[in-house]
C-alpha cells in the first residue's frame, strides 16, 4: 500500500515540476498570442479606415480585413503553441488542423455554408451597406454585411437578420443600385373625356413638380379599359432613388396630377354598375326575340302591358276547359250502363 502511494506522489510530483518548468513558456506563449491577437486587431481596423471613405471598396475593405484577422490569429496560435511544446512541428499542426477541419466542416455546415456565402457577397457586392433592398417579405436598408448574416433596417424602425446563404441563393431586388429610378401610378378618367388631353394634362402635371426629372422623359400611355374607367399609366424618373424621396415625390406628383384634372373637368369616376330590372308585366315577357331585359324600347314598339283583367280572363278560360274535359271524361264512361249489369 505504501508503495503504491509512493508511486503516485512520485508522478504528481513529476508533474508538477513539469509544469513548473513549462510555465515560464505558457506564459510566454500566452504573451505572444496576445500580442498577435492585437495585431490582427489593428490590421483590420487600419484595413476598414483605409476602405470607409470609399464606397465602391467598402466591402472589400470588410473582407480583407477578416481574412487578415483570421490569418494573423492563426499564426500567433502556431507560434504559441511551438513554444509551449518544442517537439511540435508545422506538419504535426496541418494536420491537426486538417482533420478537425472535416469534424468542424460536418457539424457546423450551415454555419460553414453562411460564412462562405457572406465572403462571395462581400466581394461580388450585389449591394452594398447603405443600399435599400427588397428580400422576400422585407425591405430596408443595409446596415451591416457580416460574415455569418446581413442586417437591415426597416422602414418602420425594426432590424431584421437574414442568413448570408438565403440571400446568395435567392433574389433580391436592390432599389438603390442605380443613380436614377422610373416611378408610375394609374390615373382612371371617365370613358367621356378626351385621351389626349388627359394625357397632356397629366405630363404637364408631372413637369411642374420640383424633383422630377427632364431626361430620361416622363411619359403617359393607355395602359386598360376597365368597367368604369380608362386607365392612364403616368410614369416619370426621380433622383435620387430613395424610399423617402420616392414617397415625397409621388405624393406630389398625385397631387398635382389630381388638381390638374379636375380644376380641367376630367372625371375621375368612381366604380359604378348597372343593374337591368327584368320587366314581367309586359306581353312580351318569355318572348326571346321582343324581351327588353331592362333596357329602353326606343324607336322600336313597345310591348302591351298586361292587364288584370286579361290575367282573369285566362285563368277563367283555363279553368273551363278543364272542367269540361272532366265532364267529356265522365259521359264517355257511362253512356251504355246496361253493359255493366252483363
Amino acid at each position: 500500500m505504501n508503495a503504491e502511494l509512493s508511486t503516485v506522489w512520485d508522478k504528481i510530483q513529476a508533474m508538477a515540476n513539469g509544469f513548473f518548468a513549462l510555465l515560464p513558456n505558457i506564459v510566454l506563449a500566452f504573451i505572444v498570442f496576445a500580442i498577435f491577437f492585437l495585431i490582427a486587431r489593428v490590421i483590420k481596423r487600419t484595413v476598414r479606415k483605409l476602405t470607409r471613405d470609399r464606397r465602391q471598396a467598402r466591402n472589400l475593405g470588410l473582407v480583407l480585413g477578416r481574412l487578415a484577422q483570421g490569418v494573423t490569429i492563426l499564426a500567433g496560435l502556431f507560434i504559441s503553441l511551438s513554444i509551449v511544446i518544442p517537439s511540435l512541428k508545422a506538419s504535426d499542426l496541418v494536420q491537426l488542423l486538417g482533420i478537425s477541419g472535416v469534424a468542424i466542416g460536418f457539424a457546423f455546415r450551415d454555419i460553414l455554408q453562411n460564412f462562405l456565402a457572406g465572403i462571395l457577397i462581400l466581394l461580388t457586392e450585389p449591394f452594398q451597406i447603405d443600399d435599400q433592398i427588397v428580400f422576400k417579405d422585407f425591405e430596408g436598408t443595409v446596415e451591416q454585411i457580416q460574415t455569418r448574416a446581413t442586417t437591415i433596417r426597416t422602414y418602420d424602425g425594426r432590424r431584421i437578420v437574414i442568413p448570408n446563404s438565403e440571400l446568395f441563393t435567392n433574389s433580391v431586388t436592390v432599389n438603390t443600385a442605380f443613380e436614377n429610378r422610373r416611378l408610375e401610378y394609374d390615373i382612371g378618367i371617365g370613358y367621356g373625356d378626351d385621351i389626349d388631353t388627359a394625357k397632356r394634362l397629366i405630363l404637364e402635371a408631372i413637369h411642374e413638380t420640383d424633383g422630377v426629372l427632364e431626361n430620361p422623359a416622363s411619359d403617359a400611355i393607355v395602359v386598360g379599359l376597365a368597367d368604369s374607367t380608362v386607365n392612364i399609366r403616368a410614369r416619370w424618373w426621380v433622383e435620387p432613388p430613395r424610399r423617402a424621396d420616392v414617397l415625397d415625390l409621388q405624393d406630389r406628383v398625385l397631387t398635382n396630377i389630381k388638381n390638374k384634372l379636375t380644376a380641367n373637368g376630367i372625371d375621375l369616376p368612381f366604380p359604378t354598375q348597372q343593374i337591368l330590372f327584368h320587366d314581367q308585366t309586359e306581353a312580351s315577357d318569355g318572348d326571346r326575340a321582343r324581351q327588353r331585359e331592362g333596357w329602353p324600347a326606343g324607336t322600336s314598339e313597345v310591348p302591351k302591358p298586361r292587364s288584370i283583367s286579361h290575367a282573369l280572363r285566362q285563368l277563367a278560360e283555363i279553368h273551363s276547359q278543364r272542367n269540361g274535359a272532366r265532364e267529356g271524361n265522365g259521359s264517355s264512361t257511362n253512356h251504355n250502363p246496361a253493359q255493366n249489369d252483363r
